[in-house]
């Protein structure tokens, strides 16, 4: 079946379960009117609908090559892009005064769902674009901005974030690529990255890598990792692409999945760059790209699973099986559990990028730690949905859906990477235990203040469901407290079902908040429904690994776990 962009259910959790009206109402996003947003979004719908949805297929069967040293992308592609280009769909958060809309991050993360929905492939090569424009606008200087941010917010030319090196993946400090000062305020660049997302492609005139590297004598680590900006083209006088820079793609690597989205690997021999920022300030720098990145990753997850969740409901509907199939209880199962895990990782997604936007509208510290604590959630919650629900789609599907040809196995090759990239989903975890619980837990807190406040407004209508999510939060503030007062290993051993716990409670308010919107009865209460009562539960044995700590898993051996 055709992908169809999921409106309705955007624009309702934007209106009723995480508002953006209160983001509008700042004078930093006054232009956010409901009149705006709902012609934006609605033109995007289309976008994706018919002009990306219809390369998803293309993107796998006829993946990105790389020929005499360039890659050429998948036949479509171009064209689709100009078309994401000069609709200015690559500038919707950007800068005005660059050329963008300088619209809210949440209204940017709703637009790219739909894309990630409709070709996660394509959708990839605006949304590093997207993260670049973002680190140059807060840390380049003025000259740098000025010719670069309207190349990239028009699509002219696009962006890359280049980290990882063969023996540097989590452990980014451990680089090798150098830098060294060229007399002339221009450095020369040398080293190899890997795992480089459209590291060059023939879409755009110009590919510019945001590169980590070391000056020399800068102290070990990540405390001396400086950033560089280092085109495929050095621009002339003019702003235009002049002489080739001395970068190239050496290879593109063999992936599961996202064949339409080329992985280069990247060599870079004395090219020239200039730095961004100050000199050993390129994690700083790098974080603030990393964090838009983690968000949308965490995206990237929610529109894949809408789209296998319609694919799953469009052919057990068409399916017959003793009847159709999706009258089947555990096809119906898992169709519910699905939906109900779609809506959930959307909301929560939404939520960061509002808090995000708040955060940046007012300047007020409690919104930064909300943005901050819910960044982690997001992305490892919705990218394991993402995971989760595909392989549910295949499961509907049968043995059809190990078959190539029904297309419904592309999901999840696609989106299985994206619980590793951007820090794997067990980074984030531990970021969550650790970085964002320094305050003792406070901004956790403060979020499970609202969910039981939420829940006692709504228990005159719907008691049962109210009090349930009551519970569960009271349970998980419990657990909280519990979990900051623990040695870091023993929180570290128990991160990763801690998260799954506290998103289980996170996408049991918004559900309870849509079943309110609704009045109680309706579809929307029914999924509440679903998630509150079937899935919610899950979150006590989520708690109980959490709390076990680290012991026993250090009483096996590497021998043993080897054997």
């Amino acid at each position: 079946m055709p992908y169809r962009a999921p409106l309705g259910d955007i624009q309702f959790i934007l209106d009723q379960v995480v508002p953006l009206a209160p983001v509008a109402a700042t004078g930093r996003y006054a232009e956010a009117t409901p009149d705006l947003v709902e012609a934006i979004l609605t033109e995007a719908a289309r976008l994706c609908d018919t002009v990306m949805a219809p390369l998803q297929r293309a993107g796998d069967l006829h993946p990105a090559r790389l020929e005499n040293g360039a890659v050429r992308s998948t036949p479509g592609f171009a064209e689709a892009f100009r078309q994401i280009a000069e609709g200015g769909w690559i500038g919707v958060s950007a800068p005005v005064e660059h050329g963008g809309m300088g619209l809210p991050q949440a209204l940017n993360m709703a637009i790219h769902d739909m894309m990630s929905g409709a070709c996660l492939a394509l959708g990839l090569n605006p949304l590093l674009t997207q993260g670049q424009i973002e680190a140059l606008d807060h840390h380049a200087n003025a000259e740098m901005k000025a010719l670069y941010l309207p190349k990239l917010i028009s699509g002219e030319w696009s962006g890359t974030m280049n980290l990882t090196e063969p023996q540097a993946g989590s452990d980014v400090g451990a680089l090798r690529t150098k830098a060294e000062a060229n007399g002339d305020g221009t450095y020369a660049v040398t080293g190899q990255k890997i795992f480089i997302s459209w590291g060059d492609c023939d879409m755009t005139e110009n590919v510019c890598h945001l590169v980590l590297a070391r000056l020399p004598g800068a102290p070990a680590g990540t405390k001396g990792i400086s950033l560089f900006l280092v085109p495929k083209f050095i621009p002339d006088a003019n702003g235009k692409p002049g002489i080739r820079n001395g970068v190239n793609v050496v290879s593109l690597e063999h992936k599961l999945g996202l064949h339409g989205s080329p992985t280069c690997v990247m060599d870079y021999d004395r090219a020239t760059g200039w730095l961004v920022g100050a000199e050993q300030g390129g994690m700083a720098a790098m974080f603030t790209m990393m964090n838009n990145a983690r968000l949308a990753v965490g995206v990237q997850g929610v529109g894949v699973a809408e789209a296998a969740c319609q694919a799953a409901a469009s052919y057990a509907a068409d399916r017959r099986q003793m009847g159709p199939i999706i009258d089947h209880p555990d096809v119906r199962r898992m169709l519910a559990t699905m939906r109900a895990e779609v809506f959930a990782a959307r909301a929560i997604a939404l939520a960061c990028a509002t808090a995000t936007d708040m955060a940046q509208a007012t300047g007020e510290g409690d919104w930064h730690a909300r943005a901050a604590l819910l960044t982690p959630i997001a992305k490892a919650y919705g990218t394991d949905v993402g995971c989760d629900v595909a392989s549910m789609a295949m499961q509907v599907h049968g043995g059809m859906g190990y078959v190539e040809e029904t297309g419904v196995a592309q999901f999840w090759r696609d989106v299985r990477v994206t619980a590793i990239y951007e820090g794997t989903n067990g980074i984030q975890a531990m970021d969550l235990v650790g970085r964002k619980m320094m305050d003792g837990g406070e901004a956790a807190y403060r979020l499970l203040e609202e969910i039981e406040a939420g829940a006692e407004a709504a228990r005159a209508r719907l008691p049962d469901l109210a009090g349930n999510v009551w519970s569960a939060a009271e349970t998980l503030r419990e657990a909280t407290e519990a979990m900051t007062g623990r040695a870091m290993p023993d929180r570290y051993a128990g991160a990763v079902p801690y998260l799954r716990a506290f998103a289980r409670v996170l996408g049991a308010h918004f559900h309870l908040r849509a079943a309110v919107a609704e009045g109680g009865q309706g579809p929307r209460s029914a999924l509440a429904r679903v998630h509150i009562d079937r899935l919610l539960p899950q979150f006590a044995a989520c708690l109980a690994e959490a709390r076990d700590g680290a012991g026993a898993l250090f009483d096996l051996t590497p021998e043993a776990l080897a054997s």
